[in-house]
């Protein structure tokens, strides 16, 4: 699992350098990546954080803890394309004024 990580890491670092990948969203997941590094590196840190925390069994940590990122990664999109379409809509106003003051 942790060559794995290792190669996505390497991949999203090319992405990086690329520009195909912008470093906000890189952040969000090359610290996924450090922590799933982790995990398999001390599976008994996952196993103890969970069984802390209540969870019967470290599949259930496991699909809680991914769905947590999902979900913060979701929300991060969500507030980026908000932005987009409030920026687009101003932008499509301004250029309907000046379409109009040249037309006049």
């Amino acid at each position: 699992m942790a060559i794995t990580i290792l190669v996505t890491l390497v991949f999203i670092f090319e992405l990086l350098r690329r520009k195909a990948l912008r470093e906000k969203y890189a952040f969000v997941w090359i610290l996924t990546a450090l922590l799933l590094i982790i995990g398999s590196l001390f599976p008994e840190f996952a196993i103890n954080l969970s069984t802390t925390l209540g969870f019967a069994t470290i599949t259930s940590f496991l699909m809680v803890f991914f769905g947590i990122i999902i979900l913060l990664i979701t929300m991060q999109l969500s507030l980026e394309l908000g932005k987009v379409e409030d920026q687009n809509q101003r932008l499509a106003e301004e250029l309907a004024l000046l379409k109009m003051k040249s037309a006049e």
